[in-house]
């Protein structure tokens, strides 16, 4: 069903694409009705306007906080056409109709992550937008609204299709998209009250985000998916500038989150490193001298695993590290930059996807995470847990050394990013092992001895890659089968949270074989 706009409501914080569709609407002969900064931007385009207040017959007060919430403007967006108590009513207050509404709201969320003074955010909550908005998609069986400037030229191709009218169908799919947009704007609102206020977990959660893009798929061809961007002030992969390849897939960016959040782990002043994931699970993650040294120490865990996997660093790419891991097929790789080199030789590779982050998050930021289950949402704060060097107690008869010390930690730090059970073998700032998401810790642990040892063979070593190295695990062990798994792969020494019923037992077994241990009281699990 079609209806003629013969009076718009124009009112936009966002003022881009505005002259192209003030022209758009004038030259179909609608009468344009503004506010302030608005009608003054129509006017500079050469349009008639009429201002608000000569419609409400009531001038704007209160610093612009009271403009539209006024009966003669929701009169005309909700007056249900044909009723004839509504056009009684109407006739009878001089209430004129409005057929289309094009509103954008103060932009709170822009404000959010500048991170503004409560006092400003306060200022950009906007209350007449919304009000508008949801009266005009209520009715939008009569009224057309749009609240998304990228949304104009649908709009100008609509109007000019049908001389001046939309159809039904224009203006249901765009009643939904502005009842999302409210929707959302107001989840903003009220996640940032609940930081200011301290709430953890309110009462009510809103969550809000922008579609990104559609994928092409999800994990699995049959699955349709999307990315959303929310404001939570860290950086994301979805913050990222992708310089060349396919566009990403729902697997890519989840398993780039993951390298992502690994590679913050580590930061920027502290040594170049490297993480490798497939799967969303680090397979090989190296501190070195450099990004080349790094990568080729973190490839050298698992290069089997590595092949078609996420690569991230902390430190700009440079073209010496793009020519090493270009011999091998990467899916994604994810820097802070990349030097000019760097981009000659990636170009060559069609199929990869090199993504350019404007920073690494903040490993220690607050926030919440989500995970969706039938029927509901679990919500947890960040696992952004420091480990308290001086709360760790060395409960073994063997003292760590200082070389071990420091690979204790770094494998600690890379096992809070793998999925549970997780065990995680390092030397000298590398992985030479890595057990991930079994269902016991003794077979974690045997998949990461298993892992180093076919890296061995792939380096032509007789031993184990993990001999002589350090082993971390995310939980404490059950058993002291674990202990023993280690021993005999040639580990020196272990990190875990202790807390276990038989922790006496598996103190026992380490000190048997010679083996420091470091109880943390530290848990991460990552399921």
């Amino acid at each position: 069903m079609l209806q003629h706009i013969s009076r718009a409501l124009i009112s936009v914080s966002d003022k881009s694409g505005l002259e192209a569709l003030a022209t758009a609407l004038v030259a179909q002969g609608i009468e344009l009705i503004s506010t302030g900064g608005t009608a003054s931007a129509l006017r500079g385009f050469g349009h008639r306007v009429n201002d608000v207040a000569d419609v409400t017959g009531f001038p704007e007060i209160m610093d612009g906080r009271v403009k539209t919430l006024h009966p003669k403007i929701h009169g005309g967006l909700l007056s249900v056409r044909g009723n004839p108590e509504h056009e009684a009513s109407r006739e009878h207050n001089g209430i004129p109709l409005i057929d289309l509404l094009v509103v954008n709201l103060y932009p709170f969320e822009d404000n959010q992550a500048r991170m503004a003074t409560y006092d400003e955010m306060i200022e950009n909550i906007d209350v007449g937008g919304p009000a508008m908005i949801r009266a005009a998609a209520k009715n939008h069986h009569s009224v057309a609204v749009v609240v998304d400037p990228s949304d104009y030229d649908s709009l100008i191709a609509e109007i000019n299709l049908h001389g001046g009218s939309t159809g039904l169908a224009f203006r249901r799919r765009f009643a939904a998209k502005a009842f999302a947009r409210t929707a959302n704007y107001d989840a903003a609102i009220a996640k940032w009250m609940a930081v200011e206020t301290n709430q953890v977990f309110p009462t009510f959660l809103a969550l809000g985000g922008r579609k990104v893009q559609d994928l092409r798929y999800g994990e699995n061809p049959h699955q349709q998916a999307a990315a959303y961007r929310h404001h939570d002030g860290r950086v994301g992969v979805l913050d990222a500038r992708q310089l060349q390849g396919k566009e990403l897939s729902y697997n890519n960016i989840n398993d780039a989150d993951a390298a992502l959040e690994a590679i913050a782990a580590f930061g920027v002043e502290d040594e170049a490193a490297c993480v490798i994931v497939k799967h969303a699970n680090p397979c090989g993650v190296a501190l070195g001298r450099n990004p080349l040294d790094a990568y080729r120490k973190a490839l050298a865990c698992d290069s089997v695993s590595a092949f078609g996997g996420i690569i991230a660093f902390n430190r700009k790419l440079n073209g010496e590290t793009a020519q090493v891991i270009a011999q091998i097929f990467t899916e994604v790789i994810l820097a802070p930059g990349a030097d000019d080199e760097a981009l000659r030789i990636l170009e060559t590779k069609k199929n990869l996807r090199l993504l350019l982050l404007p920073d690494l998050p903040k490993a220690q930021a607050k926030g919440l995470v989500f995970k969706s289950i039938s029927g509901g949402i679990l919500s947890q704060t960040r696992d952004n847990q420091n480990l308290d060097e001086a709360a760790m107690r060395v409960v073994s008869k063997q003292q760590p050394s200082e070389t071990e010390m420091r690979d204790l930690l770094f494998a600690w730090k890379v096992a809070s990013h793998v999925k549970s059970n997780a065990i995680v073998f390092a030397r000298h700032g590398a992985t030479t092992g890595i057990g991930a998401g079994q269902m016991s810790r003794i077979d974690s642990t045997r998949i990461a001895v298993a892992k180093s040892l076919d890296a061995a063979k792939q380096q032509g070593l007789e031993r184990p890659l993990a001999y002589g190295s350090v082993m971390a695990s995310d939980a404490f062990f059950p058993f002291p089968d674990g202990i023993e798994a280690a021993a005999d792969a040639g580990a020196t020494a272990i990190i875990q949270p202790g807390g276990g019923m038989r922790d006496d037992d598996v103190i026992r077994v380490a000190d048997a074989r010679g083996l420091a241990m470091i109880f943390t009281g530290l848990r991460h699990f990552r399921h």
